[in-house]
């Protein structure tokens, strides 16, 4: 099996890449700059997902590569901390939306060619709990509105990619010991990504659009 992943250098994404490749699958791993690590039996494409040029590039170089699996985690969380009073500049929500919004669909776009040269091609979308309408306390409202946002992209693209054999899962990662969850975070990167494997596995059109934990439980939308 082929996955891959964005976003693959640290956290979640550097450890689904490991544990692919310690599997014998062929991982792909995107980053954006050559600072990455090696990894045997994985390799490493560029990508900068807020750049449509770079989609381009990408798909070009991936032409006739069949993707298995397709892992959007590329993501940012600028805006912890921020006050309601003089935070959230509209730079910081355009550049989260670029990254976490229209950079998974512009992933997803330019990697439909490839997708449908597998037998049983999967996306998977990591958003967050912190987009569900259920778990809404208040602040880091960029990320929270990002990751909504990201969810919604990813439940109606399971509708119109279900008729190309295509399935769309959603998954909150957990609240993971990362960069961008903090050393008190409850589980570690490879707990996270182990969970997260086996919801991958599970996918089907079947279950196409679910939005569930690392874990396995239904998440609220």
């Amino acid at each position: 099996m082929t996955p891959l992943i964005t976003g693959a250098t640290r956290g979640v994404g550097l450890h689904l890449l490991r544990r692919y490749a310690a599997a014998g699958d062929t991982p792909i791993g995107t980053s954006r700059t050559d600072d990455r690590p090696q990894i045997a039996g994985a390799r490493w494409q560029r990508l900068e997902v807020a750049d449509p040029a770079a989609h381009a590039t990408l798909a070009r170089q991936l032409d006739q590569q069949p993707i298995d699996l397709l892992i959007c985690n590329a993501g940012i969380y600028p805006d912890k901390g921020q006050t309601l009073e003089t935070g959230f500049p509209a730079s910081m929500w355009a550049e989260t939306f670029a990254v976490n919004v229209s950079g998974v669909f512009l992933t997803i776009q330019a990697l439909l060619p490839n997708l449908r040269l597998s037998p049983d091609p999967k996306i998977a979308i990591i958003s967050s709990q912190m987009g569900s309408d259920t778990n809404a306390p208040g602040g880091s409202l960029i990320y929270r509105a990002s990751k909504a946002a990201a969810l919604n992209l990813g439940r109606n693209l399971a509708v119109d990619l279900k008729g190309q054999g295509i399935a769309v899962g959603i998954y909150h990662p957990g609240w993971v010991q990362t960069d961008m969850g903090g050393t008190s975070a409850a589980i570690t990167p490879d707990q996270s990504a182990e969970g997260l494997i086996d919801r991958f596995a599970a996918l089907g059109l079947a279950t196409t659009g679910c939005f569930e934990t690392w874990d396995g439980r239904a998440h609220p939308f």
